[in-house]
């Protein structure tokens, strides 16, 4: 398995979705693969392997389950440095949970890398796609007419068409990752990060380590505020209570002599008896 030879830098471009959570042993992969990264998991050997295919200057772009971005084993760790240090890292897309589904419903992320073996990497973009136009359950429906589905729809999709559908945002965006995207706060659904941030973090790849979320501020009321507010309902409350128990005792007492009356007209000849 995995065996390459006459293959090494053959190819121009690489797009992979290799199998995830696989095992291999050690016997049965290739010597150089094990020697850049000891490991048995088969999403990291493949990855190792398309290194070794890519031809220098050129790109790949693999598909990887989200460990890969943030597992903390030797061999994760090693790989990650690999391609931030040794390769240009260009670009880190989030997959929707969902988007392989019915057959998956792992998590997974698009990794987008140059082959250079001298290193390059200055800023990766990320983007976290929330959806691609179509529903992330076992049906797969399109949520969206199909002249608007895909990456390059027929006209450009409205706000609400987009939350629907991120694939042509996903486009253009890539284009602008030297230019405006760097500017881009880091709030935003893409951002850049510089490689010193992501050395920093231990070569943790994972969006939602340098994604930065707006927390709401709430403001709370005091302790005594809400005893007070409590206190108040209660007092509301209390002539509504009282009108409430003096209708079921009014009901109540009503009831009972309808009841009297019903069984006295059914048993004529017991006021006689009580009267004896």
């Amino acid at each position: 398995m995995l065996h390459h030879a006459g293959d090494e830098e053959k190819y121009p471009l690489i797009l992979g979705n290799p199998p995830f959570a696989g095992s291999l042993d050690y016997e049965n992969n290739a010597k150089d693969l094990l020697a850049s990264v000891k490991t048995k998991k088969t999403e990291l050997l493949f990855l190792a392997l398309f290194l070794r295919l890519l031809k220098p200057g050129r790109r790949a772009a693999i598909i990887v389950p989200d460990g890969v971005l943030f597992c903390s084993s030797k061999a994760h760790k090693q790989l990650r440095q690999m391609l931030v240090e040794k390769q240009k890292l260009d670009a880190l897309i989030s997959l929707p949970s969902g988007a392989f589904m019915p057959y998956a419903g792992v998590s997974t992320a698009i990794l987008i890398f140059t082959k250079t073996n001298s290193g390059g990497t200055d800023n990766v973009w990320f983007y976290n796609m929330l959806a691609d136009g179509w529903s992330l359950d076992d049906k797969r429906q399109p949520l969206l007419p199909e002249e608007k589905l895909g990456v390059t729809p027929a006209e450009a999709l409205t706000e609400a068409e987009h939350a629907k559908n991120n694939l042509p945002d996903v486009l253009e965006r890539w284009g602008l990752r030297e230019t405006s995207e760097l500017e881009r706060p880091r709030t935003s659904q893409s951002f850049c990060v510089p490689k010193a941030d992501i050395t920093a973090s231990g070569y943790d790849l994972s969006l939602n380590r340098y994604k930065e979320v707006i927390h709401e501020i709430v403001e709370h009321l005091l302790p005594r505020e809400i005893l007070a507010k409590l206190a108040t309902l209660e007092d509301e409350i209390q002539p509504g209570m009282k009108m409430l128990e003096s209708m079921l005792i009014l009901r109540h007492d009503w009831q009972t002599e309808i009841n009297q009356s019903s069984f006295l007209s059914e048993n004529p000849n017991t006021e006689e008896q009580t009267c004896l």
